[in-house]
C-alpha cells in the first residue's frame, strides 16, 4: 500500500509503526455552526481510507477531536447572547448526528477540548522548561517558533519566507512576530481555566497535539485534515510535540483537496454555500458519498446539483443490477452457457483486482468506483446473453462482489423495491385460478399466464392482468433476467 505523504510531496510504501496497527488522528471541527459540504468532503474521504485500512487487516485506531473552546464559538455566543458551552454544545450534538446521518463511523476516540485542560498544561510546562515556550507578562504563552529547527517541514515553507510579505499582527509580548499562543489569558466573559499563569483557555495549535499525545502517542501512523489545515495548524501542532516529547509527530501527513461549487470556491455571498445538513434532506447519504469518491481526496471536488443528481441515478442502476441477478440467480431457468458464466466470473475477478489496485495507490476511489462500474456494465451484457438461463453461482457472486465494494466504501445501496402485498394471493386466484397461499408462486402464477397470453396474442388477456395489477400499485418489469412483479 502506498500513500502520499503531503509533508515529502511523493508517494511512500506504508508501514505502520507496530505491525497490523494504525493509529490514525483527522482534526474535528471548532463547533459554532453546521458543518458544510467541505467540510464533509474532508471526514467523508478519511472514513473511506480508515474503512479500507480496517478491510486490509489493520487494527485501527481512529481519533478524531471536538474543539470546544475557540474565539469562532466565544464570537457566536456574543452574538446569539449565550454562553460558549451552549453553542459548543449544540454544534457538538448536531456534528456528531449528521455525522451518522452521512454513514461516518464514529471515531473510537473522540476528546473534547475543554475535558483535556490539564493534558494541555503539562504540554505547555514542558515546552517552557525546554525553552520552547515562554509566558509574557500579561499572562499568555508563546511557542518560540525558532527554537524548532524542523519548523516548515509539515508544510514546505521557509521560517525566513514566512516574514517576507507577512501579514503579521503586530504584538509588544511576543519575542519574534512569528511566534503563536499557547494558552491566553482570560478576558472578561470568556470561559477559562487555572493555570501557572493565571487564569486562561488553551490556543487552537496547543489542543490538538496534546489530545493526540494523550490518547494515541507519539509518534503516530497517520495525521489527517483538509488542506486548509497544513499552515498553520498542522505545522504548529507539529513543532509542538515534537519539541516536547522528541519522537516526531506523525509518520504520514495526508491533506484533502479544497471542494467548489460550480467551478467557484463556495461562499455565502456567492449564493452557493451549503450545509450537509441541507443536502442530506434533499438527497441520500449514499448518492454525495458516491459522488466525492469519483473525483481523489487530494483533487479539487467540484460539487454540483446535477453531479449530484446523477450519482443518484447512477447508485439507482448499480442497485438495480445487484437486484436483478440475484433475481436471475434464484430463477434460473435451461442450461447455463459455461463459457458465458466463466467469463462473468473472469469479469469478476478482474474488477476486484482493480479495486484492490486502486484503493492500495493512495486510496484512489475513483479508479476503484470505475472497476465496478465497468463490472455493472458487464453484469447487464451477461443476463442480457444468457436469457434466463444464468449460472446461479456465478450470478451471485457478481451481485456480493459489487455490494461488498461499495460497502467497503460505506455507500449503501438503496432499497430498489418493497415486498409485494398479500393480495396479490387474491388477485391471482382471481385471474388465473391460482389456489396456493405463497404471495411469489402467485406472482410466477400471473407472470406465466401474462407469457401465454402475449405468447397467443392475447392483448386482452395481458392488458386485463397488467390493468389489475395496476390496481395494486404493481408493474410488470421485463428485463434481460426475465419478467417480474414489482412495485410501480
Amino acid at each position: 500500500m502506498k500513500i502520499y505523504n503531503s509533508a515529502t510531496h511523493k508517494k511512500e510504501e506504508f508501514h505502520p509503526i507496530e505491525e497490523g496497527k494504525v493509529r490514525m488522528y483527522v482534526c474535528g471541527p471548532t463547533v459554532y455552526d453546521n458543518i458544510h459540504i467541505g467540510n464533509a468532503r474532508t471526514f467523508i474521504s478519511f472514513d473511506v481510507i480508515r474503512r479500507w485500512l480496517i478491510a486490509s487487516g489493520y487494527e485501527v485506531t481512529f481519533a478524531q477531536n471536538l474543539t470546544d473552546v475557540d474565539d469562532k464559538i466565544i464570537n457566536r455566543a456574543n452574538e446569539q447572547g449565550r454562553t460558549a458551552e451552549e453553542v459548543a454544545v449544540e454544534f457538538s450534538d448536531k456534528f456528531i448526528g449528521v455525522m451518522r446521518a452521512a454513514n461516518v463511523l464514529d471515531p473510537d476516540v473522540r476528546p473534547r477540548a475543554t475535558k483535556e485542560i490539564g493534558a494541555m498544561i503539562g504540554m505547555i510546562k514542558t515546552l517552557i522548561n525546554g525553552e520552547h515556550a515562554y509566558a509574557a507578562d500579561n499572562g499568555d504563552v508563546y511557542f518560540a517558533v525558532r527554537s524548532d529547527p524542523t519548523y516548515g517541514e509539515v508544510s514546505g515553507r521557509n521560517i525566513d519566507d514566512l516574514m517576507v510579505g507577512a501579514r503579521i499582527e503586530e504584538n509588544e509580548d511576543k519575542r519574534d512576530p512569528l511566534d503563536f499562543a499557547l494558552w491566553k489569558a482570560a478576558k472578561p466573559g470568556e470561559p477559562s481555566w487555572k493555570s501557572p499563569w493565571g487564569e486562561g483557555r488553551p490556543g487552537w495549535h496547543t489542543e490538538c497535539a496534546a489530545m493526540v499525545h494523550r490518547y494515541l502517542g507519539t509518534p503516530i501512523d497517520i495525521h489527517g485534515g483538509g488542506s486548509d489545515l497544513a499552515f498553520p495548524h498542522h505545522e504548529n501542532e507539529c513543532a509542538q510535540a515534537t519539541c516536547a516529547w522528541h519522537e516526531g509527530f506523525a509518520n504520514t501527513w495526508m491533506h484533502t483537496g479544497m471542494l467548489l461549487v460550480d467551478g467557484e470556491k463556495m461562499s455565502k455571498s456567492l449564493g452557493n454555500f451549503f450545509t450537509l445538513a441541507e443536502v442530506l434532506e434533499k438527497h441520500s447519504a449514499a448518492a454525495l458519498r458516491l459522488l466525492m469518491l469519483q473525483t481523489h481526496y487530494r483533487s479539487p471536488l467540484d460539487f454540483s446539483w446535477e453531479r449530484l443528481e446523477g450519482a443518484e441515478n447512477s447508485l439507482a442502476r448499480i442497485a438495480g443490477t445487484v437486484r436483478n441477478l440475484m433475481w436471475a440467480a434464484a430463477h434460473t431457468e435451461g442450461t447455463p452457457d459455461a463459457a458465458l458464466a466463466e467469463g462473468l466470473n473472469a469479469s469478476v475477478a478482474r474488477a476486484a483486482a482493480e479495486y484492490t489496485a486502486c484503493m492500495d495507490d493512495d486510496f484512489n476511489t475513483a479508479g476503484a468506483i470505475a472497476a465496478y462500474f465497468n463490472l455493472v456494465t458487464e453484469a447487464n451484457v451477461y443476463l442480457e446473453k444468457a436469457a434466463g438461463a444464468v449460472d446461479a453461482d456465478a450470478t451471485k457472486a457478481c451481485a456480493d462482489a459489487i455490494a461488498t465494494a461499495l460497502d467497503q466504501l460505506g455507500v449503501e445501496l438503496p432499497v430498489i423495491e418493497e415486498p409485494l402485498p398479500e393480495e396479490l394471493v387474491g388477485v391471482a386466484a382471481e385471474l388465473v385460478g391460482f389456489a396456493g397461499s405463497d404471495v411469489d408462486e402467485a406472482a410466477e402464477a400471473i407472470l406465466a399466464a401474462r407469457a401465454e397470453a402475449r405468447a397467443a396474442k392475447d392483448w386482452g388477456t395481458a392488458d386485463a392482468i397488467r390493468d389489475r395489477l395496476r390496481d395494486l400499485g404493481l408493474a410488470i418489469e421485463d428485463t434481460a433476467a426475465g419478467s417480474r412483479i414489482k412495485q410501480a
